[in-house]
């Protein structure tokens, strides 16, 4: 049977390489895709990029039973602690909008019964909902990714037997330079900084993949 791992709110669809690799059909959910279906190239070579609204939901073509896994990154610049100074002035419509993707992809990720994690900085949702199961640094997994040796605390909500991987680092100290020095401050930081760091999509990979071995080539 086909085996296929989802990712939803996730433009980059880095966290899918690892699972592309070893076999396993990948679906990457975001509004910022071409309409309707379609396979990506370069990076995202074979993986099928679906340019969906998921604020009026997503019917994937296939069934729940044949979900492997499942990631989550809803948008969280209405929720973020870190941007708790405007929340006022964004009124109740946006705290609305975000609440309401967060819940989509918790509804998705509990409807697949697969292992899965939703992702979202420090933010409100853990008023709204529950505190999350767990946090890392993508410091933490710089062993599996030099570049990414920088602070950035992300809480994960996580389900249906997910395992948290262990940490894998360098040797040298995070350096969080690093990280404001690539993203510069421009109306597409938001969008850079969201994505996810490669070495915690390896790490994940390791952690929950379920059959046979693996050897990454991607990084």
């Amino acid at each position: 049977m086909t085996k296929h791992v989802v990712s939803l709110f996730d433009e980059s669809a880095v966290m899918l390489f690892p699972w592309r690799d070893a076999g396993y059909t990948c679906w990457a959910v975001d509004i910022l895709h071409p309409e309707g279906v379609s396979l990506g190239t370069d990076k995202k070579e074979g993986i099928n990029l679906v340019g969906h609204d998921l604020a009026s939901h997503w019917s994937p073509p296939f069934d729940s039973s044949s979900i492997a896994f499942v990631a989550a990154f809803p948008p969280c610049q209405h929720l973020a602690i870190s941007g708790a100074r405007w929340f006022k002035g964004k009124g109740l419509r946006k705290l609305a909008e975000s609440i309401n993707l967060f819940a989509t992809a918790a509804e998705f990720c509990e409807w697949s019964t697969a292992p899965y994690m939703i992702e979202n900085p420090v933010s409100t949702i853990s008023t709204y909902w529950r505190k999350p199961d767990d946090h890392y640094h993508p410091f933490q997994f710089s062993g599996w990714c030099g570049r990414d040796n920088y602070t950035k605390k992300t809480c994960i909500w996580t389900g249906g037997g997910f395992i948290m991987p262990p940490a894998k680092t360098v040797e040298e100290e995070p350096d969080d330079k690093y990280i404001v020095n690539k993203f510069p401050d421009t109306p597409d930081r938001p969008r850079l900084r969201g994505i996810t760091p490669e070495g915690v999509a390896l790490a994940v990979f390791h952690a929950n993949h379920k059959e046979g071995t693996y050897e990454s080539n991607i990084l």
